[in-house]
């Protein structure tokens, strides 16, 4: 199975970013969210979707799967302004994830759901993951861990990750809905600081 390399922050937020709103008060076109004064595009969060949306069609459920994810743009919006507020506060607190460390949870996976497509099929119905997705979603969930045990407690991470999102100044783009400072999220999407258990994510001895 084709996999990329494990996104950046750097390869999720495009540089030399414009502020997200006109002077009159439009959404600048182009720009889905401002974060840390760096820009998520409209089309970097379209190809995530349309990952997503490609390879729910290429399963026996697609008509199940596309129609449970109407929600998609803003589940990934969620997820790639999530993962630049994870970046910033382990960066803080000195933390990082090494390759050799997501590709032993791979490994681990691959042995517990029985290989690439089984892997890529729980991936896409439990966690909206498309095949190239994997990685960086493993990434994530390696930090995250990592973040709550460097601060010995979910509520005491929670507060360095809604510090780092502050530190970021995020700004959303109105047409996705209105970013909560507070629950470090996008609208009424569910946080993955806690509740997102996905059959890969659980193959792996450590946790959208």
């Amino acid at each position: 199975m084709h996999r990329r390399t494990a996104l950046s922050v750097s390869a999720v937020l495009l540089v030399a970013a414009p502020l997200l709103t006109a002077c009159s008060g439009e959404a600048r076109p182009g720009t889905a969210a401002v974060v840390g004064g760096e820009r998520i595009t409209t089309s970097a969060l379209q190809a995530q979707v349309n990952d997503v949306r490609a390879a729910q069609n290429r399963s026996e459920q697609g008509a199940q799967l596309i129609g449970a994810t109407s929600g998609l743009e803003r589940l990934k919006l969620n997820k790639m302004i999530q993962s630049a507020v994870l970046e910033r506060a382990a960066k803080d607190a000195g933390l990082s994830v090494s390759a050799k460390e997501t590709e032993d949870v791979r490994k681990a996976q691959l042995q517990q759901v029985g290989g690439e497509k089984a892997l890529a099929d729980a991936a896409l119905q439990q966690a909206q993951l498309a095949p190239d997705q994997i990685e960086a979603d493993t990434r994530f969930k390696l930090l995250r861990d990592k973040v709550f045990a460097h601060y010995g407690s979910q509520d005491k991470a929670l507060v360095k990750l809604g510090e780092a999102a502050k530190a970021l100044r995020i700004e959303v783009n109105p047409r996705y809905g209105r970013w909560d400072a507070q629950q470090i999220l996008l609208g009424d999407q569910e946080t993955p600081w806690i509740t997102q258990r996905t059959r890969p994510e659980q193959a792996a001895p450590a946790g959208a």
